[in-house]
């Protein structure tokens, strides 16, 4: 007679579940209210849809459990505090853009705010976890919410957009279940520090084997942090989406994508085969730089931006490659400086797109749109070339400090040659960053009709946009706190 399964509560540890129940239970409760009555507006979606998130910030913030939860598939460290809490500022920044003047099919649907929770849910559970099928559920349930996202925006562009988003995903997706497949044929196992235990302690380990699943997950990732060659989608599907969903897009799915890298692949590295280090470090390098060249002979703001995104990408890939925990802590200062440093610049764009190309046939966003901005709206020329400043890194605005601290981690640890090229791709990316600078500047003005630039904005927007001008102009006072946290969360993880 079998004995009966003895299941501890302590060993499920269901406070561990609790962030990612509550943002799920408000993605339900958007769909039954909308199946019970349609005559709610979005104001009422988008105050609900923060509710839950502030709820879930709540939750993550006052978890004191175990690390471990749910029969140990659930991760509950310092870097998965950090990148939740990175996760759901920038989703309570996000949510009051769907409040624009201007009428969008997507905003007035119910379902865009359910799917906006289930993907927060997705990346969620990427970042809590180092069980590589739990990691997966996260990014394919993440993943499939934004590609509906996207096509709900109801253009021709969206339709394109979400299409080869999709398209990439999957392709994406069979590299990650392959690589994940070849970990488990190695060591008998799909979580990460199972796997580092056997790769430890096996030397017979076929390390042609071990390169391999680092290149399919390479690939995997790759996608989704926009790393070169996997960066084609990037700038069509920002260009196709609206742009404070693009701004979004910047920002969130990356994270969760560096947290699933840091993981694997520094552990990888300390297996101390040559080609896996090399691999990494020739897409880091490669992705900095050609990001920064292609974005320098765009003409399109929006486009200029997607590619700048895949060069800040591969910079603070270098962190990986590090590996060190003050290039870790380096990771995350970066990554949240510029959150709302870029959140700000496609809030700019979101805040001043109109519905008819008034300036360009093909490009909503293109450069000679903002000529002579200075003479028709001083401050929406100001507050863009705080923007772009900061995107450059020129200091003391807020990039600035976390390119400083990456330079500094990669110096202190011996990777000099890197240190350089980061460097360089610094000073390239100005170029770019100031030509949008010479044309509200300098140029003269196509229009005088400063109420073009404002036929999207609404008290909540100019909010937003001036809350992100203060962060990013003042974000001396608020670096050297950040960082302690941040080297304190990394340190407990054991990086």
């Amino acid at each position: 007679m079998l004995e009966p399964i003895s299941i501890s509560m302590q060993s499920l540890n269901l406070p561990s579940l609790l962030p990612m129940a509550i943002i799920l239970l408000g993605a339900l409760a958007i769909v039954c209210i909308d199946l019970a009555t349609k005559s709610l507006t979005k104001s009422f979606y988008t105050m609900l849809g923060i509710l839950f998130i502030i709820l879930d910030l709540g939750a993550v913030m006052g978890y004191q459990g175990d690390v471990r939860g749910f029969f140990d598939v659930v991760l509950v460290d310092g870097i998965a505090n950090i990148s939740q809490i990175i996760i759901l500022v920038t989703s309570i920044f996000f949510l009051p853009l769907a409040l624009s003047q201007q009428r969008f099919q997507e905003f007035a649907m119910a379902e865009f705010y359910a799917l906006f929770l289930f993907m927060i849910a997705g990346f969620q559970f990427m970042v809590t976890s180092d069980n590589l099928i739990l990691i997966f559920i996260g990014l394919e349930t993440a993943s499939l919410a934004l590609y509906t996202m996207i096509a709900m925006h109801n253009r021709k562009k969206a339709f394109e957009a979400a299409i080869k988003y999709f398209t990439m995903g999957a392709l994406a997706a069979g590299f990650y279940t392959l690589s994940a497949l070849i970990f488990y044929a190695l060591t008998g196992s799909i979580e990460i520090h199972t796997i580092e235990a056997a790769l430890n302690t096996n030397e017979s380990v076929s390390v042609l084997g071990i390169v391999a699943a680092t290149i399919l997950m390479l690939a995997a990732l790759g996608f989704k942090l926009s790393m070169v060659p996997f960066h084609t989608w990037t700038p069509d599907v920002y260009e196709g989406s609206s742009a404070a969903l693009a701004g979004y897009m910047s920002v969130v799915p990356k994270i969760a994508a560096f947290v699933v890298a840091m993981r694997l692949f520094e552990m990888l590295m300390l297996l101390n085969i040559p080609w896996i280090e090399g691999m990494i470090y020739a897409l880091v390098v490669i992705t900095m730089t050609l990001g920064n060249i292609t974005a320098l002979v765009q003409e399109d703001v929006k486009r200029m931006l997607a590619y700048s995104s895949i060069a800040h990408a591969g910079f603070v890939m270098a962190a990986i490659i590090i590996g060190s925990t003050e290039a870790n802590a380096g990771l995350f200062l970066y990554w949240t400086l510029f959150m709302f440093t870029n959140l700000g610049a496609f809030t700019m764009l979101w805040m001043t797109r109109h519905k008819k190309n008034l300036w360009d046939e093909r490009y909503q966003h293109p450069f000679t749109k903002f000529a002579g901005l200075v003479k028709v709206s001083p401050i929406m020329a100001i507050t863009m070339a705080v923007f772009m400043f900061a995107l450059a890194g020129l200091p003391p605005l807020s990039v600035f400090w976390g390119k400083l601290y990456l330079l500094s981690a990669a110096v202190n640890s011996g990777y000099i040659y890197l240190a350089v090229i980061m460097a360089l791709n610094s000073a390239i990316a100005v170029y770019y960053y100031m030509k949008l600078v010479v044309f509200m500047f300098l140029k003269e003005q196509v229009s005088d009709d400063g109420e073009i630039y404002l036929s999207n904005a609404t008290p909540i927007l100019i909010a937003i946009l001036t809350m992100a001008v203060i962060i990013t102009a003042g974000s001396a006072i608020v670096v050297d706190p950040l960082l302690e946290f941040f080297l304190t969360k990394v340190s407990m993880s054991g990086f």
